[in-house]
């Protein structure tokens, strides 16, 4: 048994060969990802001057991976996990080929359609394979890095998205999304030598990954991310009118403000990394989301004081921190609920579920928000995300 409370336990994951090659495999993907996402909006804006059109893309981007998930989780439970993520990767490069020679925005539509199926595959699948290569002992630090990982592909994709996309063109952004896939790819293609390589039988409908949610553990992790999906939907708008409206800022404060939130991910994955194994996964998911809601709370009731934007900048790279630490213990919390024949379509379901809340909020602030103000908006979205946190910290276990 590894002691998960050394200090040594995140070099020693980095030195774990299959561990290694599967987290630098997600970096390279989840970048590729971010480029794709940030270019491809943009492209259809510059090229149809149409906001209606931009949001179209968006929506594509998300309603494919509601309808996959599903599929996706009974795949990640019947099939060679590591083949799955390989063949994800080199698909996903396939259907965006045809984009090197030009971008139609028909041809867009489709791709990112495609991407948004392809990728509900990744995750649950990627997220059932941790606990298997690292253990139970050492799957809260994994989580932690996993975490790390995203924040730096979010901060290198959309930075490189933008740039080669102003720079060089849509095609160039393809050329580099495709390289970052195939290199994804060959980084899976050794065996990593684990159990659940072997190609599963029968292992029972889509439907157990919601039926597992009757354990009341699970359950109640799932209530905490319910309240969590509703009030990162509404931020999602919220945000934007907070920016340009209290903080009287343009469409540039709203992407660094949004970018900047990467930079304390990076420090949160880490940190996560290092200790997590110290603290349960459930306290940690109520300590990280109670946090992000106290934090949330200062910064919506701040402009009442200031609207000094270095302030906020400062405020929102920080808030980062909190919302990593939410996240990877909330999926090392379901991972260790979930039986492993199970884990893919329970991952599944709470990613399907967590899209699903995350556009009902997005839904009912955009109609709210001219019903009844902004400012009442923004402090039942910071009193959403306290109490999914004290939810988390009452429970037991």
């Amino acid at each position: 048994m590894v002691d998960s409370t050394a200090p040594g336990v995140v070099p020693g994951l980095l030195r774990h060969a299959a561990f290694l090659r599967l987290w630098l495999s997600g970096l390279f993907a989840e970048t590729a990802e971010w480029m794709l996402q940030v270019a491809l909006p943009v492209y259809v804006y510059q090229a149809t001057g149409s906001a209606g059109s931009t949001a179209l893309v968006m929506v594509t981007g998300i309603v494919p991976m509601l309808l996959v998930s599903p599929a996706a989780g009974m795949i990640a439970d019947r099939f060679d996990r590591r083949r799955v993520l390989m063949v994800v990767c080199l698909a996903q490069a396939a259907v965006s080929a045809p984009l090197l020679f030009g971008g139609q925005q028909a041809v867009i539509y489709l791709v990112m359609a495609a991407q948004s199926a392809l990728a509900s595959l990744f995750e649950p699948t990627r997220n059932a394979l941790v606990p298997a290569l690292v253990g139970a002992d050492r799957l809260a630090s994994a989580n932690g890095l996993m975490g790390f990982n995203s924040s730096v592909a979010r901060l290198a994709g959309s930075s490189l998205g933008g740039l080669v996309l102003g720079v060089w063109g849509l095609g160039w952004v393809i050329a580099g999304y495709l390289a970052a896939l195939v290199i994804a790819a060959l980084l899976l293609v050794p065996r990593f030598g684990v159990h659940v390589e072997a190609v599963r039988a029968d292992v029972g409908g889509w439907l157990d990954g919601v039926r597992a949610f009757r354990d009341p553990a699970l359950r109640a992790t799932g209530v905490s991310l319910a309240l969590i999906a509703l009030g990162q939907g509404m931020f999602l708008v919220l945000f934007v009118v907070f920016v340009t409206g209290p903080l009287h800022g343009g469409d540039a404060d709203v992407g660094l403000l949004r970018g900047i939130q990467a930079v304390g991910g990076v420090g949160a994955g880490l940190l996560i990394a290092a200790v997590a194994n110290r603290v349960s996964a459930v306290r940690m998911m109520g300590l990280g989301i109670l946090t992000l809601g106290l934090c949330s709370a200062l910064v919506w009731n701040l402009p009442h004081l200031t609207v000094t934007f270095w302030l906020y900048v400062v405020l929102f790279a920080a808030v980062g921190a909190p919302a990593v630490v939410a996240q990877s213990a909330a999926l090392t919390a379901v991972q260790l609920r979930a039986p492993d024949e199970q884990v893919g379509r329970v991952l599944a379901a709470v990613y399907a579920g967590f899209a699903g809340l995350q556009t009902v909020g997005t839904l009912l602030a955009g109609f709210l928000v001219g019903v009844v103000g902004l400012d009442v908006l923004l402090d039942v979205q910071a009193g959403m995300l306290v109490a999914a946190g004290i939810a988390a910290l009452l429970r037991r276990k």
